[in-house]
């Protein structure tokens, strides 16, 4: 994060510079060209990284898929902050993945 040095506003990224509305800009040199980045539109992306010894905590809950009765669950904040969290479910027997919001 950048703070601008005359105002106290947080620096936006745009174009390959640090920019402030009261017009300082700043270009983005190369020890930070890969650490910033302008906002990602896709909101709706979802990444799973698979791992084969994470321990996962099961319940009880119907697969759409398959009709097993058994998943696998875990919950990420993908939303704000004062928003719920998603709850994700992953079948024990074909692996198929849904989420729920609360």
């Amino acid at each position: 994060m950048e703070f601008c040095p005359k105002c106290g506003t947080l620096l936006r990224v745009k174009e390959g510079t640090y920019s402030c509305r009261c017009g300082y800009e700043k270009e983005i040199d190369e020890n930070n060209r890969f650490q910033h980045s302008e906002k990602n539109d896709l909101e709706d992306e979802i990444v799973i990284i698979e791992e084969e010894n994470l321990a996962m905590p099961k319940v009880k809950e119907e697969c759409k898929k398959c009709l097993n009765r058994e998943a696998y669950w875990w919950m990420l904040q993908t939303r704000s902050g004062d928003e719920p969290a998603t709850k994700f479910y992953r079948c024990t027997k074909c692996s198929y993945t849904w989420r729920e919001y609360d």
